[in-house]
């Protein structure tokens, strides 16, 4: 694929927008404005006081890959080795490598939408066929995934990418709906790539989300890609990993090496110290829910506004009635009001007449930014 054949995005053109506007209130990145657990800066200066700038295990330092591995293992409904753990510079490149480890040109590689555009664009530099299954949408502004619809999608396909929590709609599939995607991947011989950056991330009182990580077994053709970006705000930090099949490791593992040649270990000795923070991602999901709860009530009442409340992740996927260019809107609500917001389209099909905004902001900044989203959607 050509890369001038990639399309340019949408997000970024409104935040060069805000960028321009003096006093603009940011919500469209996927960014809280929250500072990583207090013991990773330290770790990282110390790591690097000592001289641990080297190139690392390719694999990624053993203490945090069986910290991972523990982790996980205690989060979850079934036991991970160190074994089946890959640290990655960031979550985009757990996608990226497990796309290069599975995918060649002229595959089929199924997506649902809306959905965040990296991983799509990664199937499309590799040659293969994106197959878009669109989310079903609901009265209430919610979305489903239509299982019969995505099983005649498996046949022929390579891969499934699913997203859960999702982003852009809070979608969270349900551990039945977990099963069922399994099974149908199994029977297809499809690999899963599952993407679980915003695990931690839900508002029913669970630890974390429904993940294929309580189902799946060692040997199963799925890789569970997480990074540090979402629930321990840590995104310029770019730390992800990879959950394999059991002796896939080494083999994905000569990717990462033509790749990225490792992650830096300095980064991976505060992604190490955050993780032994064990309080503050429920402070960090406390925090978001508060930002949920504004959202929620800064477009209530609008009339031909929608907003199903999200099981997960940080954002409001909007459904505005009769939108047709939620660019032009986003930048309308820039340029007129201070705001900045995600145009819908941003995120493919279905996601076209809809706003997402990332509510994992300070209360003060939601509310300033809430009241400015709210009259610029009244007076449009």
């Amino acid at each position: 694929m050509d890369l001038a054949t990639l399309a340019p995005s949408r997000i970024v053109a409104v935040a060069r927008a805000a960028y321009a506007r003096p006093g603009t209130e940011f919500l469209c990145f996927g960014e809280s404005d929250q500072p990583a657990p207090p013991g990773a800066a330290p770790a990282l200066a110390a790591a690097l006081a000592r001289g641990d700038a080297l190139y690392p295990d390719v694999r990624g330092v053993p203490a945090l890959r069986q910290a991972l591995a523990d982790y996980l293992t205690g989060l979850h409904a079934l036991p991970v080795t160190e074994d089946r753990i890959q640290v990655t510079a960031s979550g985009m490149t757990a996608v990226n490598v497990a796309m290069a480890s599975i995918v060649r040109a002229g595959d089929r590689v199924v997506l649902h939408t809306p959905a965040w555009p990296n991983p799509a664009n990664a199937a499309l530099l590799r040659g293969a066929a994106v197959d878009a299954l669109p989310l079903d949408p609901q009265p209430d502004g919610s979305f489903r995934l239509d299982m019969d619809r995505l099983a005649a999608k498996l046949v022929g396909a390579r891969a499934l990418v699913l997203n859960s929590p999702n982003n852009p709609t809070g979608w969270t599939a349900t551990l039945a709906e977990l099963r069922a995607v399994l099974d149908l991947c199994r029977q297809h011989g499809v690999w899963l790539i599952s993407d679980e950056v915003y695990s931690r991330l839900v508002y029913d009182g669970a630890p974390a989300a429904p993940s294929l990580l309580d189902v799946v077994g060692p040997d199963d053709r799925v890789m569970v890609c997480n990074s540090f970006s979402k629930a321990w705000a840590m995104t310029g930090w770019r730390l992800g990993w990879l959950v394999l099949p059991r002796g896939a490791r080494d083999q994905v593992a000569e990717v990462v090496e033509v790749t990225q040649s490792g992650t830096a270990p300095f980064a991976q000795a505060g992604a190490l110290a955050a993780l032994a923070d064990a309080g503050f991602v429920d402070r960090f999901r406390a925090h978001c829910a508060i930002g949920r709860g504004l959202a929620v009530d800064g477009v209530s009442g609008l009339n031909g506004v929608r907003l199903a409340v999200p099981d997960g992740a940080f954002y409001a996927f909007i459904a505005v009635d009769g939108l047709r260019d939620s660019l032009g809107l986003a930048l309308h609500l820039v340029q007129e009001h201070g705001v900045a917001v995600a145009p819908g389209s941003a995120f493919g099909e279905g996601g076209e007449g809809h706003l997402r905004l990332c509510f994992a902001q300070r209360p003060e900044r939601m509310e300033r930014a809430m009241h400015r989203l709210r009259e610029g959607l009244r007076a449009r």
